[in-house]
């Protein structure tokens, strides 16, 4: 399963309200390490050959998210992208053209959806040298869910602009898919429009776990996990940052082709009690259920 013109889920670009107090919690904490820095933003990155995948930027009290960035095959791709974004309903922001702002570079165009997120698309941006696999940094960015107050339009617009496919489906969310990994984008059923959550591949069991007590060690409990999710069957743990926004430490994310048959809510049903695979996960906490609901992305 693959999308003709999206290669992957690259970044996401934050507001925070205090840009130092950021990057030291995904620094130390967090285990990043800084690729870049501006007098008003730092880019991070982590063991992978991303440039960044997360960028902060000094904004107000409230913390927001000002674009989900995905990579393009080609500059063919690109156009291709400007093209069906604005036959599903987007507008463009910025329309094709060098990224010559941003540290990573590249050719890239933004647009913003029907609901309002923001989308940057970019093709020939710069990548490191992958760093040796370390057990408790986060490799690359493997998924983001993005909530939507009606989520049937926003997978449509997600499959007519980008190109993605359903991978599975179930009463809360659905699962998109544009590679190998079994969902890069999720859509969550809500009644509005925020980020719910920023999902950070590491590279192993050890290394959520790990991470998990590390997060602890500093005062961020877990929310929710360990655990092990259904569709994606992925590994888990996710955390409340200083702010408010939900991230979560993943691994182990199930590789899918055309072959994978998606399925729906029916086939995603857990015994009563039960939320993941394993059934020792506690729920999701009130705090993080909140926390989901907090983040919006930048108003036009």
């Amino acid at each position: 399963m693959s999308s003709p013109w999206i290669e992957g889920l690259r970044s996401v670009a934050l507001n925070v309200p205090d840009l130092a107090q950021a990057e030291a919690f995904y620094t130390e904490v967090w285990h990043l390490e800084v690729a870049h820095r501006k007098e008003a933003s730092v880019y991070l990155r982590g063991t992978g050959s991303d440039h960044h995948l997360l960028a902060l930027y000094a904004g107000g009290p409230v913390p927001q998210i000002r674009q989900v960035t995905l990579r393009a095959h080609s500059t063919e791709s690109l156009e291709a992208v400007a093209e069906a974004a604005v036959q599903a309903g987007a507008t463009i922001v910025s329309p094709i053209g060098p990224l010559s702002k941003n540290p990573a570079g590249g050719t890239g165009l933004t647009l913003r959806d029907p609901h309002g997120r923001l989308f940057q698309v970019v093709h020939g941006d710069l990548r490191h040298a992958p760093q040796a696999t370390q057990r408790d940094r986060p490799v690359r960015l493997t998924h983001v869910v993005l909530n939507s107050h009606a989520v049937d339009e926003t997978q449509a617009f997600l499959t007519e602009a980008f190109g993605f496919r359903l991978a599975d489906r179930t009463v809360a969310i659905a699962f998109m898919n544009c590679n190998s990994d079994h969902h890069s984008l999720a859509v969550g059923v809500a009644d509005n429009d925020a980020l719910n959550h920023i999902a950070f591949l590491m590279p192993d069991l050890d290394g959520v776990m790990r991470g998990g007590g590390r997060m602890r060690d500093a005062g961020h409990p877990i929310q929710w996990g360990p655990g092990r999710h259904g569709p994606g069957d992925n590994l888990f743990n996710y955390f409340i940052d200083p702010f408010g926004i939900v991230i979560e430490y993943t691994a182990d994310v199930q590789q899918v082709d055309d072959s994978y048959i998606a399925r729906g809510p029916a086939d995603w049903k857990w015994p009563p009690g039960r939320v993941d695979q394993w059934g020792i996960s506690q729920p999701p906490s009130p705090q993080l259920k909140e926390a989901q609901r907090r983040v919006l992305f930048v108003p036009t």
